[in-house]
């Protein structure tokens, strides 16, 4: 596959490795149902986006200082760069951890410290994207979003995630007016579990830049239309969507059918260690597959350049890159 690779769709606490997870809840002194890998590796079997929550928000617990969640960030961001991503947008939960007591000076200097140092210590460029649950209120997102960027955070972007069904786009239309005035990029989640007139409201409503998943957009032609004339990117997880039982499996997956439809589709990795791979992962499956040629896997890597967020001189620098094959290459100018 040709490299480097950009990472759109990834949340860290999705990061949080069995190991790791052990490891911090026996220094912090944190009590989990379960206290051996024999005991968590189980769980890991999901029947649908709300059994993947309830794990994932049960082991973010072990999250307590700031430290941990920059050894969170830095070992996403080793393990991306071993992949061959040179750019990565993630996403963070505040509510995840707010709600449990963690100040949020912990937790987003924490991730900014592993973030701040990310191109010197692994060559990666990175944006910060502060994703709000959809099933809390919109007022707390807003007081969180400005409670953050009243402290000075270097926040780039909002997100919507977390439960879909039952909370559709227009509940969050305060919060992006918001942020759009503060000059905050926007994306949000919609067409994973949730019908495709979500799609179509996330674009309308809350004039999101990019949407996270986006599988359902297919059920509606006339939303496809659109997608494929506006090249609205849509950030795809094949192997969350096999393992959260929105595709039955991979072969079933509509990323072929994207590709021929010309949408603007790209492959990343969402929360890699519950649904079995990270971004080199997703490819390698996808690849074997479907049989994907070098011009379509090329194709995918060249939409995730032009839907990031990076300037054009940063793009340009990255797509080119990407045609050499050049692994070696850096982002930031010498």
């Amino acid at each position: 596959m040709p490299l480097p690779l950009v990472e759109l769709h990834l949340h860290l606490e999705g990061t949080l490795e069995p190991d790791f997870i052990l490891e911090r809840a026996a220094a912090n002194d944190i009590e989990l149902p379960w206290t051996t890998l024999e005991d968590l590796l189980p769980r890991y079997e999901f029947t649908d986006l709300q059994s993947f929550l309830d794990l994932l928000y049960t082991n973010v617990e072990v999250l307590r200082s700031r430290e941990d969640f920059a050894e969170m960030t830095r070992r996403y961001l080793r393990r991306a760069a071993k992949a061959g991503v040179k750019h990565a947008e993630v996403s963070f939960d505040i509510q995840a951890h707010i709600r449990r007591g963690v100040p949020m000076d912990v937790v987003v200097r924490g991730i900014r410290d592993a973030l701040d140092a990310s191109v010197e210590e692994f060559d990666i460029t990175t944006k910060l994207i502060a994703s709000f649950w959809r099933d809390r209120p919109v007022e707390e997102a807003i007081e969180l979003l400005t409670a953050m960027l009243d402290a000075g955070y270097a926040i780039d972007a909002v997100g919507l995630d977390s439960a879909e069904v039952g909370y559709p786009p227009s509940l969050f239309v305060e919060l992006y007016e918001f942020a759009r005035s503060k000059g905050l990029r926007a994306v949000a989640h919609a067409g994973e579990e949730g019908p495709a007139n979500y799609v179509r409201d996330a674009l309308d409503l809350l004039h999101a830049e990019r949407i996270d998943h986006g599988i359902r957009s297919l059920e509606d032609d006339d939303l496809v239309q659109r997608l494929v004339r506006d090249q609205v990117p849509l950030t795809v997880c094949p192997l969350s969507n096999v393992r959260l039982r929105t595709v039955p499996a991979l072969s079933d997956h509509p990323l072929p059918r994207m590709l021929a439809l010309g949408i603007n589709v790209s492959v990343h990795s969402d929360d890699p260690s519950y649904f079995g791979g990270y971004i080199d992962d997703n490819f390698d499956a996808v690849a074997s597959t479907f049989n994907l040629s070098e011009e379509d896997v090329g194709r995918l890597t060249l939409n995730a350049v032009d839907s990031s967020f990076l300037d054009p001189e940063a793009k340009a620098r990255l797509r080119s890159q990407v045609r050499l094959g050049n692994t070696q290459g850096s982002l930031v100018e010498d």
